[in-house]
């Protein structure tokens, strides 16, 4: 089936908001009628005189299981601009980070504070940690995007990797060479490596937390002895329908490419793909919509129950990067200490809190702001909640108003010297473990 948008003027962006559902299915849309060619990719001579390009985001005899590619029929190909020149990077970084030695110390921020000057999407992004090697496509970088002013006149995309946008605060609107994607808190956006787009901000500020996966793309986990139900559903994922810009002026692209921030001029706008057809798509979800599972019985399971995407490594098992959520749920299990275990991880653990209360942590672990606990640092929940979780009366609850997530990635994150020193840093984060008093009283 193929989803036709409504011609939009052609001195204007588009602004059409439509969703075709499937993650990972191969989706075709075009906004002209007649637009996406029929029984072939590349005929000899395109509809309405549009270029044919492919955008690849795997190898191209990975197995058809696995492979990603999408065809774009555009007024202009993607190689009309003029040569890259270097930008500051800002407060953006990459992994591998060596500018400072991260410590093994468990470490909390408050949310960072959106600039007062005028600053978009890409001149926001701010690095608080990355693992592995963005040049061997290993690990993540962690970021957060402070902005306060829409992308007009300028695009983006991004080399290194795939980002997983969490808005925290105010929406995002963001023009893709798909489509346009709309995200409010709770809800998630996906935009592939490679991937042009510009980010518009209906609300005026917004804040919100950045996973770029320099690996193995994001899929859906398996469900195993789940069954065929359950967790996040294919069919919840939305990608956009096609609403090209058809632009002309003074505008700039910039992208990052190995770590760096570039630049170069472009004569209109990149978001002029006027049909396409594939898989290599950007995607929104609502996190509302995730079906979360549980013990009815006793013990808290381990947090894997609530993963929603994963970037698979080398290892099985093992992943590159899980994005994982702590959403409203049920909670049941009889004769059971309800929040997370006291624990050490051979995994690496980043966690935001979007909104609400996190259970193991009622005070200090607020809104926009992050924890880190890397690899066999010890956590768990500070002595507020044990002593609530430990003496409460079990019954069935609803924890409503919450969500959390976490990045967690087999890979060491180390920290940016802006989050080591920064002020918004707890540097007494490591009291809240300090009042928890000795019970061992040699009797069963």
């Amino acid at each position: 089936m193929v989803t036709v948008m409504k011609p939009h003027s052609a001195t204007e962006p588009a602004a059409a908001l439509g969703y075709q559902a499937g993650f990972g299915n191969e989706h075709q849309t075009e906004a002209l009628p007649g637009a996406l060619p029929v029984g072939r990719f590349s005929p000899q001579k395109c509809p309405y005189g549009l270029y044919a390009e492919k955008l690849s985001g795997t190898a191209f005899t990975v197995a058809r299981a696995h492979n990603l590619r999408a065809w774009l029929y555009r007024i202009r190909p993607s190689a009309q601009h003029g040569g890259f020149r270097p930008l500051d990077n800002r407060r953006l970084r990459g992994a591998p980070i060596t500018e400072v030695v991260t410590p093994p110390d468990q470490m909390r921020w408050d949310p960072l504070p959106i600039p007062a000057s005028a600053t978009d999407f890409v001149d926001g992004l701010t690095t608080l940690g990355a693992s592995g090697d963005l040049s061997a496509q290993t690990g993540i970088g962690i970021h957060l995007y402070l902005a306060n002013t829409s992308m007009q006149d300028r695009f983006f995309y991004d080399a290194d990797g795939d980002l997983l946008l969490v808005p925290q605060q105010g929406r995002v609107r963001v023009h893709t060479e798909c489509g346009v994607l709309d995200g409010a808190p709770g809800e998630i956006l996906l935009v592939p490596r490679g991937m042009k787009f510009r980010v518009v901000l209906p609300d005026g500020a917004a804040r919100g937390y950045v996973c770029e996966n320099y690996g193995a793309p994001f899929r859906l986990p398996e469900r195993g002895p789940v069954g065929s139900d359950g967790y996040a559903n294919q069919r919840d994922f939305m990608a956009p329908v096609a609403a090209y810009e058809d632009r002309e002026g003074a505008f700039e692209l910039a992208c990052k490419f190995g770590g760096q921030l570039y630049a170069c001029d472009i004569g209109h706008s990149p978001l002029d793909v006027v049909a396409w057809a594939g898989n290599y798509t950007p995607y929104k979800y609502d996190l509302a919509r995730f079906n979360a599972m549980g013990t009815v019985t006793y013990d808290h399971p381990d947090p894997s129950i609530y993963t929603v995407m994963t970037s698979a490594s080398d290892t099985p098992g093992v992943a590159n990067c899980d994005f994982v959520i702590f959403p409203p749920r049920w909670m049941v299990a009889e004769d059971t200490f309800r929040p997370p275990w006291y624990h050490r991880n051979v995994m690496n653990e980043f966690m935001g809190l979007i909104y609400g209360t996190y259970d193991a942590k009622p005070t200090g672990f607020v809104p926009g702001g992050a924890s880190l606990h890397n690899c066999m640092t010890p956590h768990g929940p500070d002595d507020d909640a044990f002593q609530k979780a430990s003496n409460a009366t079990l019954g069935a609850d609803r924890y409503a108003e919450t969500m959390a997530f976490m990045f967690e990635t087999r890979y060491l994150i180390r920290v940016t010297r802006l989050a080591l020193e920064a002020g918004e840093r707890q540097r007494d984060y490591i009291d809240c473990w300090k009042t928890l008093r000795k019970q061992f009283n040699g009797k069963p």
